[in-house]
């Protein structure tokens, strides 16, 4: 696949399951945004519209068994990824058939099952965990890859230094993403970065690292498919700089006072999901009622998840100190203990705190 400067697309059945990823990543977070305003959804939200070309083009490249490290910005990846869209908003609406059980809320998705690790609400907080999966996988020999995902606004911190640094020097197996929205929060990239190709700082560690068309959801697959065979095969850490757009507002919370309503425009005339779905039906490949027919599936897959959400209970309030110490270890005689039970691990001498 060469983008969407040519005309149509080689392959119109990947494409078009691309163009379904891109649409089920929108209307999740169009819905988040109408539950959210209807007070269903509490405390933050971060949505992701707009950029969604970044999360489906890198999630096709991925393995199984590989692992993926995001950003407070990550239901997108997490669905993506292959965490059920019920899963997701029945955590937001903090109940206990959410993927964390309702306790990690809209930023802090994670799911073992599919190696997704975060949801990191802590600019940079995902890249030493990437770095350290990676290292686990090389130590234990197993030919895997981590996939970390962050905004630019993470480069101003020693995060991003120190892990670039390790990532390089131990030549570890992870691919760093930097997605570009150009706005850390409220400030400019211009206004943070002396220097604003992103691309070339990751260069200046010696990892391979260029730039990609982040509205351009079929060289975003070219260029992350490049780079995760390069990893697998032993070719150390690479980094891709994502430059995309979020059509949204920082957060919900988020007055949006910094950037001009005619630059968001601008950006839009590249909507990732129009850019694709033009292409395609400019080629003949997209008949209306393919279209039409993937906007019902997609729309179907969001209502019930949001039935499923809406049916869910939040976790009792017995339960709510499980998980925040660890179990007795085994006392020798079969029997472990179980110091969650009291909350007081320190009473028994032998509780640990999981953290």
């Amino acid at each position: 696949m060469t983008g969407l400067k040519n005309q149509g697309v080689p392959d119109a059945g990947h494409a078009l399951h691309l163009l379904r990823q891109m649409l089920r990543v929108r209307r999740l977070e169009e819905k988040c945004i109408e539950l959210y305003s209807a007070a269903k959804i509490r405390g933050f939200l971060h949505v992701y519209i707009g950029e969604e070309a970044v999360a489906a083009g890198v999630m096709e490249t991925l393995a199984p068994d590989d692992a993926v490290v995001a950003t407070y910005r990550e239901h997108g990846h997490a669905l993506l990824r292959g965490v059920s869209a019920g899963a997701i908003l029945a955590e937001m609406y903090g109940h206990a058939e959410g993927c964390c059980r309702g306790r990690g809320g809209s930023m802090h998705l994670f799911d073992a099952a599919t190696r997704f690790y975060g949801g990191n609400a802590i600019v940079a907080g995902g890249l030493p965990l990437a770095v350290g999966l990676a290292l686990a996988d090389r130590m234990a020999g197993r030919q895997r890859v981590t996939v970390c995902f962050f905004g630019e606004g993470a480069v101003a911190e020693g995060e991003f230094h120190e892990s670039m640094n390790l990532a390089a020097l131990w030549q570890l197996p992870v691919l760093f993403c930097c997605e570009n929205n150009l706005y850390a929060m409220g400030t400019a990239l211009g206004r943070s970065e002396s220097q604003t190709d992103i691309a070339l700082k990751a260069a200046a560690y010696e990892i391979p690292a260029w730039a990609v068309d982040g509205m351009d959801v079929l060289a975003v697959e070219e260029a992350a498919r490049r780079a995760v065979d390069a990893v697998r095969s032993g070719g150390g850490p690479h980094f891709l700089e994502l430059r995309t757009y979020r059509f949204r507002a920082h957060s919900m919370f988020d007055p949006e006072l910094y950037r001009e309503k005619s630059e968001v425009a601008q950006w839009m005339e590249r909507d990732p999901i129009s850019l694709l779905q033009g292409a395609m039906e400019a080629a003949g490949q997209l008949p209306a009622e393919d279209w039409t027919a993937l906007q019902a599936d997609v729309e179907a897959e969001i209502s019930t998840a949001v039935g499923f959400a809406e049916n869910g209970t939040p976790e009792p309030v017995s339960e709510l100190l499980r998980f925040v110490y660890s179990d007795r270890p085994d006392d020798g005689n079969g029997g472990t203990g179980n110091a969650e039970a009291t909350g007081n691990p320190e009473a028994t001498g032998k509780g640990r705190a999981a953290g």
